[in-house]
């Protein structure tokens, strides 16, 4: 989970900071001018918002800053004391001579050349090579005068007619802390490189507000493209369809507001909004265009809803080589309108909404004065480098002493001097962090997302505490694995569990040794006593994930015992890869009717020697290397998951001779309007001689009962909710999936479910059916449907879906072809 989520606590409505000049452009029927352009005297180039404000740290120099719109009167206002101004413009009386280029839209012309040029233009596509350093500061803070000074820490006070009133002191004590120093702030300086049409960013030094060791999920969060050429434009980890794509004349509308010149050459200014967005959200902003060669030189990209986020990338143009080249990126999200709460890892952010006139509005929060601000500056920059990028499949890689740099490292790359109200951040926020021990508190919560409870040297795994089934009734147990402070190289596992209705002891104990930690390489033994579910498909790669509740197992009652003992090697070595080789010796006992006939003889038990490899391959992902090993930090789709067994005939008294191949492929596709489409193509095939308890079953998840209300049980997440247990059997099989899921809907203030529409089918046959001799059970030839609605998070995360059987395979009595099922989704508000 990318612990950033976090800082969302501090979103407000303005952005402001110390020492600024703000205000607001409005034409005479004070009506807000969006995206006016205000030039200092010196030259310094900004713009209003879509709302007509504005803000800017004049310098020294700066005696004064004009406000020029188009269509309207220029205005020159002089720079006083004043920190806000209401400036209103005047309409030109004479006819607006716009730029005409052709008989369509002139803003849309200038945009197609744009998008003709961009190759010519674009940095990752002109030049071969690039490197570049740049520093980036963030920080979360707010400005002090925003906030009512009035209010002092007095509890009480009476007025003229004896009334009692209360005065909240949150306010002023909130003003005292951000007047000596930021609710958070970073720094990190980084390499990036390009080559290969790969760019690869290496930090190389890194440094948090109250953490010893950086959280690399902060580090790895995307907050906004580096690129203004991709096709897709990425603010705050969503991508929206840049207005320069090879498709977005369709979908954007362009207007020219003015002509400015920036950096000695002349630009068109133009405007542009997402024509088929809701009105609340949307990419729309303002794109600064050479009028010579028709490179982007200035972008202001912005989203306003439920926050307010943008993006502002800044160019300087180079001669020798005939590009405009990225010099800084300015990131801001400050808090919009909404008409809900929003609660975000137990904090809440209060909105207003959309209220009536004579509606007293609540009192302000902290979360309505702080606001994030992100910065980067690019220097020492090179074209057309012969320097050969170390690790190119990586995206990040972040240097071993990142996090240890001396301060003289820092000032020598920071472009202002950490003023003292920055110093004073680090002292503060370290000290507290000691105090309350937040980097290890940190470090606990991280540990219960993923199941665990750290208990001094070993965390609890809280999924062997208790579960229950059909075969073994409540499952009662403990579980744990060694953790750092028992050693980063070398880990002790295991766990032990008692049924309540099979009365049976299980356990398990391994171990593992770490041989490389760039690849997060460990050599692994385990030795395991259990039951496992019969003809189940389990991908050795597949991420543990930790459910309070797993609701499929529930309804199973046919299990196989199985001892075994296994050696196994994990690694990422691979690029964008993560491997599982792995020798097994396994004794397995059917815990239910059943022999297979072998060669003339019915086995009731019988041994498996297998060697086995398991692979994923996430090739569109992007990977990040930390001084702790290699994470995959941004999952993009497709991603592909390949296993193989084969059995090793005479070894360790290994009875039969078998291949098995499984694979399986996800697809994810999230939309800007909260919709999501999921797709997964899974199939498996077995060879040779393979007992009925290491076949397929295909996810079955309904009870053999008489009526559908009988049949009532949870949902499972990728299983056949009208298939019955046991019913179908297959030794090789293909399974399709699509799940659609619209934006959740609102009923009440409190019910807002989300419908999901899920299809799902199957094929599949059974080879040398007479060698299982027992269950009754049909294939798969003619193929399994079914389709259902979900309704989802109806309340507190429970839900609803009925799913329906149809063809081939489709039962006599309607009843049975139906399944309702419960659902439940945890929502950590994120």
């Amino acid at each position: 989970m990318k612990l950033f989520c976090l800082l969302s606590l501090f979103f407000t409505l303005t952005i402001q900071a110390q020492f600024q000049i703000n205000g607001i452009v409005t034409d005479s029927n004070n009506k807000p001018l969006p995206f006016a352009t205000i030039t200092t005297s010196d030259n310094i180039n900004t713009i209003t918002d879509v709302d007509g404000k504005f803000i800017f740290k004049p310098s020294a120099n700066a005696s004064s800053f004009s406000v020029s719109y188009i269509g309207f009167q220029t205005k020159i206002i002089a720079i006083t004391d004043k920190r806000y101004y209401l400036i209103p413009l005047s309409q030109k009386t004479d006819d607006l001579k716009e730029v005409v280029i052709s008989n369509e839209n002139p803003a849309l012309t200038i945009i197609k050349k744009v998008i003709e040029n961009k190759n010519k233009n674009n940095p990752q596509k002109k030049l071969s090579t690039f490197e570049y350093k740049s520093y980036n500061k963030l920080i979360v803070t707010a400005n002090p005068d925003s906030i009512d000074g009035r209010i002092d820490s007095t509890a009480a006070y009476k007025d003229f007619n004896k009334k009692r009133i209360n005065i909240d002191s949150s306010d002023y004590k909130f003003k005292e802390i951000i007047s000596k120093q930021h609710l958070f702030q970073t720094e990190k300086v980084s390499q990036y490189q390009f080559g290969n049409n790969k760019l690869k960013e290496t930090i190389l030094g890194t440094k948090m507000a109250g953490f010893k060791n950086p959280i690399y999920e902060v580090i790895a969060f995307n907050l906004q493209s580096i690129s203004i050429y991709d096709n897709k434009y990425e603010l705050f980890e969503t991508k929206y369809e840049n207005p320069i794509s090879n498709s977005a004349p369709a979908n954007y509308n362009y207007k020219i507001l003015d002509t400015v010149n920036i950096k000695g050459r002349e630009t068109y200014m133009i405007y542009f909004k997402n024509k088929h967005k809701r009105k609340s959200s949307g990419l729309e902003g303002v794109l600064y265009i050479d009028q010579e060669n028709f490179a982007i030189t200035k972008a202001v990209m912005r989203i306003k809803g439920v926050l307010d986020i943008s993006g502002i990338h800044e160019f300087e143009y180079v001669p020798s080589e005939k590009i405009w080249f990225q010099s800084n990126t300015t990131f801001k999200i400050v808090k919009g309108k909404n008409d809900d709460d929003i609660k975000i890892l137990g904090g809440t952010i209060q909105f207003d909404g959309d209220v009536e006139d004579n509606f007293e509005p609540r009192k302000k929060s902290a979360s309505d004065f702080t606001y994030l601000l992100s910065e980067s500056d690019n220097f020492d920059i090179h074209y057309n480098t012969t320097t050969p990028i170390k690790n190119p499949a990586l995206y990040m890689e972040i240097k071993e002493d990142a996090s240890k740099k001396p301060e003289e490292f820092w000032n020598e790359y920071r472009k202002e001097s950490l003023d003292l109200k920055g110093q004073k951040t680090y002292q503060l926020i370290d000290s507290l962090s000691i105090k309350k021990r937040i980097e290890s508190r940190l470090g606990f919560g991280r540990k219960i997302i993923n199941g665990y409870i750290p208990i001094g040297p070993v965390d609890l795994d809280l999924k062997k505490i208790i579960s229950y089934n059909n075969y073994e009734g409540f499952r009662l147990g403990l579980g744990g694995i060694t953790n750092d402070r028992f050693s980063k190289n070398f880990r002790i596992e295991g766990y032990s569990a008692y049924g309540t209705k099979d009365g049976e002891v299980k356990y398990s104990l391994g171990t593992g040794v770490l041989l490389d930690k760039s690849s997060n390489t460990w050599v692994n033994a385990y030795y395991t006593d259990d039951v496992r579910e019969i003809a189940s498909t389990v991908f050795a790669v597949d991420k543990r994930v930790f459910k309070i509740y797993d609701p499929r197992p529930i309804n199973i009652s046919t299990f196989y015992k199985y001892v075994s003992w296994k050696a196994n090697v994990q690694t990422k070595i691979i690029p964008k890869t993560e491997a599982v080789f792995e020798l097994a010796r396994t004794y397995v006992a059917p815990q239910f009717d059943y022999l297979f006939n072998y060669g003339g003889k019915l086995y009731s038990d019988y041994v498996m020697t297998t060697a086995m490899v398991s692979i994923v391959w996430a090739p569109f992902s992007d990977f990040m290397q930390t001084p702790t090993g290699r994470n995959e930090t941004d999952k993009r789709f497709p991603r592909f998951t390949f296993q193989y067994t084969q059995s090793l005939p005479n070894v360790l008294e290994n009875d039969f001779t078998f291949g098995k191949i499984d694979f399986k492929t996800e697809y994810e596709k999230k939309y800007l309007n909260g919709q999501k489409t999921s797709l997964l193509l899974q199939g498996g095939y077995a060879m040779g001689d393979v007992p009925l308890t290491h076949l397929y079953n295909t996810m079955p998840n309904n009870l053999t009962k008489e009526t559908v209300v009988q049949r009532i049980t949870f949902a499972g997440r990728n299983s056949f909710e009208t298939m019955y247990f046991n019913e179908f059997f297959s030794s090789q099989y293909i399974f399709f999936q699509i799940k659609h899921g619209f934006d959740r809907i609102r009923i009440l203030k409190k019910v807002r479910p989300s419908l999901v529409l899920v299809t799902r089918m199957a094929w599949g046959n059974m080879k040398n059916p007479e060698q299982h001799v027992g269950p009754t059970y049909k294939t798969l030839d003619k193929g399994f449907f079914e389709s259902g609605i979900e309704l989802n998070k109806i309340y507190k995360g429970f839900g609803l879906g009925g799913f329906y059987r149809y063809g081939p395979n489709q039962l006599l009595k309607f009843e049975d072809n139906i399944a309702v099922k419960i659902s439940y989704v945890l929502d950590l508000g994120l």
